[in-house]
């Protein structure tokens, strides 16, 4: 018999405090409901980044921004990371969340033994209408081999991005966009009721870029912003998991940069009933006092600044204030007279 929870204070600790997750409440045969809406898949074929080294640089450039001006989501392959540390790290996670709950707690954010190493689950009940069905561990500055490779590849990235905005490559700029960088584990048990449960709620990204990697499971759906050739604004589609592959996606900090060329699309994370999913997201972020505006020749251009300027530390707080009100980060930034 499962365990009995009379307020939502005890479900919490055994959630939260006592390091069980919502992994333990799959264990106790707990149950949780939300409606969900379709996505078809999105079937555009990954970018081959091996081709930037060559005589196609030129036309893989133009991929790559076509992909971050219309959806804000790609995937990558020959990218640089080594395939086999990709699939020891989804061995990691796996082995991680299935330690016993008391292990697991030590590592819980409020006590954890390092800052650079927080166990959580994204379970607020407090705040959620419903339930996010997963548990994660926060690493900075560690998985250093993950990190080191693949973050030469985001600056390639980058790079091609900022270029295409008319910025010069060595625009200091560039290195304090992606100042810091955090790696989560993320973990996804399998969902007994589908009706009642997200993975992860819909939200955009806070920081500049992001690397993502799926397993086999897939799951990760976005919104399409803008009508486009794979489908109209407001559908969802789903970003299929590709073998070898990596998920590239657009920050809100270079949608507020690009003065809205590029776009940090809306994503959400649909829970399964088939297996337990992992997940493992590098986040970008700039330097906590850097001042982030649209570039001025774009907002001359353009003949309007769709976002007033603002240090990242404010947007920050403003992102996670809101984390559970179901507002766009964005409109922290909205210049009062753009539509």
């Amino acid at each position: 018999m499962g365990p009995s929870f009379d307020d939502g204070t005890s479900l919490y600790n055994f959630v939260v405090r006592d390091g069980n997750g919502v992994k333990g409440m799959v264990d106790s045969g707990l149950t949780t409901r939300i409606d969900k809406e379709s996505a078809r898949k999105h079937e555009q074929p990954p970018i081959d980044l091996s081709r930037l080294d060559g005589p196609e640089h030129d036309e893989v450039a133009v991929e790559i921004v076509r992909a971050a001006e219309t959806l804000g989501f790609f995937q990558v392959i020959n990218h640089g990371v080594p395939v086999d540390l990709l699939e020891s790290l989804k061995d990691t996670a796996h082995k991680f969340f299935g330690l016993p709950p008391e292990q697991k707690a030590v590592y819980r954010s409020e006590v954890s033994p390092t800052p650079l190493v927080k166990y959580g689950t994204s379970f607020v009940p407090e705040k959620e209408k419903a339930l996010e069905w997963k548990d994660y561990i926060s690493l900075q500055d560690v998985a250093l081999e993950y990190l080191r490779t693949s973050i030469m590849m985001v600056r390639k990235l980058l790079e091609v991005l900022m270029l295409n905005l008319g910025m010069k490559l060595v625009d200091p700029k560039i290195d304090a966009l992606i100042d810091k960088k955090m790696v989560n584990m993320n973990f996804y048990p399998t969902c007994p009721n589908l009706e009642f449960t997200v993975g992860v709620g819909r939200h955009s990204d806070m920081g500049t870029l992001t690397v993502l990697l799926q397993d086999r499971i897939g799951g990760l759906y976005v919104k399409i912003e803008e009508d486009m050739k794979y489908g109209k604004k407001g559908e969802w589609v789903e970003i299929p998991p590709t073998p070898g592959a990596l998920v590239i996606n657009v920050g809100d900090m270079l949608q507020v940069l690009s003065n809205k060329r590029y776009k940090s699309a809306e994503h959400r994370v649909r829970t399964t009933n088939i297996a337990s999913r992992v997940s493992i997201p590098i986040f970008t972020i700039p330097k906590l006092t850097e001042k982030i505006a649209p570039l001025p020749h774009l907002v001359e251009k353009d003949g309007i600044a769709h976002y007033r300027e603002f240090t990242f530390v404010d947007y920050m707080k403003n992102f996670f204030g809101n984390a559970h009100e179901g507002k766009k980060s964005l409109d922290f930034a909205k210049n009062v007279d753009s539509s």
